[in-house]
């Protein structure tokens, strides 16, 4: 069972910062492509932001220039930092990793539990 833990959630002022933190599994995190998606009730799954292991990122129009996505391999961690964050962006924020090889695990897509960012207006 692979587990991806996500910390860092809460809440937040409009105009305010946060930074959510998501853990894995040294082996899954050092080839895998991170990414950050978000659910808010009563709408789809958003792909906030991603980074392969090469370090490429790539994100949503929605968050392009206030939100930043980065990876320790050190830590096997990867991050989401959050500024000039809008009520818009309440969300459930999930951390996913896209394993691409058979080794140990299976190929695919893991999903963290979520952490619930809250901004108030």
């Amino acid at each position: 069972q692979v587990q991806l833990l996500e910390s860092g959630g809460g809440l937040v002022q409009a105009g305010g910062s946060l930074r959510v933190s998501c853990e894995a599994p040294g082996i899954i995190f050092s080839v895998s492509t991170m990414g950050w998606s978000r659910q808010a009730p009563g709408k789809q799954r958003e792909l906030v932001a991603r980074i392969t292991s090469a370090g490429s990122t790539e994100y949503a129009d929605s968050v392009k220039g206030r939100f930043t996505i980065s990876r320790d391999n050190a830590k096997n961690t990867v991050y989401l930092q959050m500024n000039s964050l809008k009520p818009e962006d309440t969300a459930v924020y999930l951390c996913s990793a896209d394993y691409p090889s058979t080794f140990l695990y299976q190929r695919g897509v893991y999903w963290g539990q979520g952490t619930q960012v809250t901004v108030s207006s």
